[in-house]
């Protein structure tokens, strides 16, 4: 008897996919489950090394992306991607979650533009883009160090923010629970948050959020 059971009916029931938390899976077991699967599929949390561990024909059936670490199974969905949805992030060490929250935007059919290295440190380069970033329906929000980012975004954009503190920072960053506590007690309203470095978290929030508008 298999020892994992797929959700395939999980996006008819709650707006989006199944998806294999890989980071704590040995190799065989990723491979029975992507040998087992009858549709798409997203892997998370797959680490460059262990996509390395899989064979040669699992690896063959997976686009995967080493920066993010997530993988799909199946190959781009149908149709042209939906527009709303994008990702406003700090600063490069910020991408591994802000790409992680995009490709999850991807595969579930929305275009997943990224805005990367606009953090606090020099507004400007937030302001040079920040017209861009109004057009968004939904701005998934990446930074670590203290997470200002979240507050400055939701007092100049009118869509919501998903606040994704990372990890990124070091001292009293407290591996991403200073930022964490800034995106929780930001006095700029419409800022919601999901856990340290949930960039996948994020993503599912804004396709429900784009979703249920449609």
């Amino acid at each position: 008897m298999s020892d994992f059971v797929i959700d395939w009916e999980r996006e008819r029931r709650t707006g989006v996919g199944e998806a294999v938390l890989c980071e704590w899976k040995s190799a065989a077991q990723i491979e029975s489950v992507v040998a087992g699967a009858s549709s798409r599929l997203l892997l998370t949390r797959l680490a460059e090394e262990k996509h390395a561990a899989l064979s040669l024909e699992c690896r063959g059936a997976l686009d995967f992306d080493p920066i993010s670490r997530t993988a799909v199974l199946g190959g781009p969905g149908d149709g042209s991607p939906l527009v709303g949805a994008g990702v406003v992030c700090a600063g490069t060490s910020d991408l591994p979650v802000a790409r992680e929250a995009a490709r999850t935007l991807a595969f579930h059919g929305f275009a997943a533009p990224i805005v990367a290295d606009v953090g606090v440190a020099g507004l400007w380069r937030l302001m040079q883009r920040i017209e861009e970033i109004r057009g968004l329906d939904v701005v998934i929000a990446v930074a670590g160090m203290e997470g200002a980012l979240f507050s400055v975004l939701a007092g100049l954009v009118e869509a919501p923010i998903v606040a994704v503190p990372t990890s990124v920072g070091y001292g009293t960053s407290a591996g991403g629970a200073a930022a964490l506590s800034s995106a929780l007690s930001s006095c700029a309203p419409g800022v919601v948050t999901v856990n340290i470095d949930n960039g996948f978290g994020a993503a599912c929030a804004a396709i429900k959020m784009l979703r249920r508008r449609r």
